[in-house]
């Protein structure tokens, strides 16, 4: 039999909290759940053990606190503990039945010589709907075609909620949960359809009332909008910038162009003896606005293309406006 590290297990230190330690504990319950781990079950079911126990240890008071006594004498203490247990004929009525995970308690021999004899906690034998679900937060990649228009997304995503077996208790009829494992919770695909608000913005969220954690009420589920890079459009607030290449007599003699905008193809006038890189607003073109109305502007940077290859005609055309040019500055 080995001392065990539950510290270690749950990736805390001593001195962590009981919301760090219960943090930390259904962060690796997500991740080591056999469930969510089908190409390697046997290591998810170890972890997941190993996992559940340092919880069912470290998450409680008074068995933390003779973990933590324990110390450099942990092995005399179990050989006493082993001499008592041995005596015992019976457990306790209230005792669970771990069924075939382990040990009596469904653990390692180190935590059935040591706590087995504890209760287990009644406020975790039995959380139901006691209180209001947990507010739950994840993210929406939405491209920028779909946050300047809105509407109506379906959306599936990966959520925790109350095992429909044992109704969050994680014990059937005295046994372990066979569904959540002992965890009271699992993890479902659940389908919702949400409305994007029109130019809903990088970071902002939105709220789906009763759609979180369960409980008495249900908690919110809040959906991050992580608006990605788009190929033709920066976004900056609600503005958006765009390049157009023209060329070089567009930007001499002046021209009517087409821009692209989000809500298509729109004329643009270029006025005449307009500089490389100069920026013309195209007002009201650019992502709509989510509280008070409108829209924002749409600023075009014009991106001079010098003509290539000349013919020798044009290089002399080129060479006479040159000279005539010349010709100026000097008078």
């Amino acid at each position: 039999m080995n001392f065990k590290d539950y510290y270690a297990s749950l990736g805390v230190s001593k001195k962590a909290t009981e919301k760090d330690i219960k943090s930390a504990y259904r962060r690796l319950a997500r991740k080591w759940h056999p469930d969510a781990n089908p190409d390697k079950p046997k290591e998810a079911e170890e972890k997941f053990k190993e996992i559940a126990e340092a919880y069912e240890v470290l998450g409680d008071a008074e068995k933390r606190r003779k973990y933590d006594l324990l110390g450099p004498d942990w092995q005399q203490a179990a050989q006493q503990a082993e001499q008592q247990r041995r005596h015992r004929t019976s457990f306790d009525a209230e005792s669970f039945d771990f069924g075939d995970l382990g040990g009596a308690s469904g653990f390692s021999d180190f935590f059935d010589v040591f706590f087995s004899g504890i209760g287990r906690r009644p406020q975790a034998q039995a959380r139901s709907f006691a209180q209001r679900g947990q507010d739950l937060e994840t993210t929406l990649e939405l491209s920028l075609r779909e946050a300047y228009e809105g509407g109506k997304k379906t959306v599936s995503l990966q959520v925790e909620d109350l095992c429909p077996r044992c109704h969050g208790s994680g014990t059937e009829r005295g046994h372990l949960c066979a569904q959540c494992h002992g965890t009271g919770h699992v993890v479902t695909v659940k389908k919702f359809e949400v409305t994007i608000p029109r130019g809903v913005r990088d970071g902002q969220r939105i709220r789906l009332a009763g759609q979180g954690g369960s409980g008495s009420p249900n908690g919110d589920l809040y959906l991050v909008a992580k608006v990605l890079d788009d190929p033709t459009y920066e976004r900056k607030g609600d503005d958006l910038y765009v390049d157009l290449p023209v060329n070089l007599y567009d930007l001499v003699l002046g021209n009517e162009v087409e821009v692209p905008t989000m809500s298509g193809q729109v004329a643009m006038t270029i006025p005449e003896g307009t500089q490389n890189n100069r920026l013309l607003r195209l007002a009201g073109k650019g992502m709509p606005k989510v509280k008070g109305g409108g829209a924002g502007d749409q600023y075009v940077r014009l991106i001079g293309q010098l003509p290539q290859r000349l013919s020798e005609k044009e290089r002399n055309l080129f060479k006479e406006l040159a000279g005539i040019r010349n010709g100026k500055k000097g008078s």
